[in-house]
């Protein structure tokens, strides 16, 4: 047996119900472009093969790439590679069309991974993902609640975010301290709003210190004018303002300084 590397935040999903539980949301029909992220010893990976005609899978662990080609040596295309640093929009180009993602992802990398396949959107169909159960509250939080920030801001003008079902860790080998979610995460055919440059550099900054106003976390970002302009209270905290309130005060901010 392949030992579990902590550095890689390896829990592998075993449980044979939530297996087939995240087949069937997915449903893979013929001609779907799948890649899974983090197939580690090839539980979902089977399923899936059993429901496709091709899959694509990047794994980081060397042995367990070594693995997965000799259990699936036909239709799975492994990639060992670090997701982080992945090329999914070239996979996407190879691969004639966007691709569906589906992923047990690493708890350690979740957010970083999911602003990086933000990045390639435009590549992508819809996202499956397990996640810890925390991440999926604050993708899914509407404004004003407790688990609103960054990134649910951020995923807004580009997806809509279903909580689908919840998962305990008893699932798992080794079992994590936390309890998980799986989420699919549907991507728009357009924004749902016009997205200023400087969207991302002023969503950032206004969450990079919560408990600041508005007027103190933006101060270097906008120019006088600005929050009567836009309609923003300037007096207010990020967690209150609609991603769409954010656009309008972005479409404002100074250029970045190179």
């Amino acid at each position: 047996m392949i030992p579990v590397r902590k550095r890689f935040g390896q829990h592998f999903l075993h449980d044979p119900a939530v297996l087939e539980r995240i087949v069937q949301v997915i449903d893979p029909r013929p001609g779907d472009r799948l890649v899974e992220i983090g197939p580690g010893r090839g539980a979902l990976t089977e399923r899936l093969l059993a429901r496709t005609e091709a899959l694509d899978a990047v794994e980081i662990d060397r042995d367990l790439a070594g693995l997965l080609r000799e259990r699936f040596p036909q239709r799975l295309t492994l990639h060992q590679a670090d997701a982080l640093k992945f090329d999914f929009a070239a996979l996407a180009t190879a691969r004639g069309g966007p691709l569906r993602v589906i992923g047990n992802l690493p708890y350690n990398i979740s957010t970083p991974l999911l602003f990086h396949l933000l990045a390639t959107i435009g590549h992508l169909t819809d996202l499956h993902v397990m996640l810890q159960k925390e991440v999926v509250e604050r993708m899914a939080a509407a404004p004003g609640t407790e688990h609103y920030g960054r990134l649910g801001v951020m995923l807004a003008p580009h997806v809509d975010v279903h909580w689908l079902f919840d998962v305990g860790p008893g699932a798992f080998q080794p079992p994590p301290r936390v309890w998980s979610a799986v989420a699919r995460l549907v991507v728009l055919p357009r924004p749902r709003f016009e997205l200023p440059a400087a969207y991302a550099r002023v969503v950032a900054a206004a969450f990079s210190q919560r408990r600041k106003t508005l007027r103190n976390s933006l101060r270097a970002l906008l120019p006088a004018g600005a929050w009567e302009v836009a309609g923003v209270d300037p007096g207010a905290r990020p967690e209150v303002l609609s991603p769409q309130q954010f656009a309008a005060l972005a479409a404002l901010a100074q250029p970045a300084v190179l």
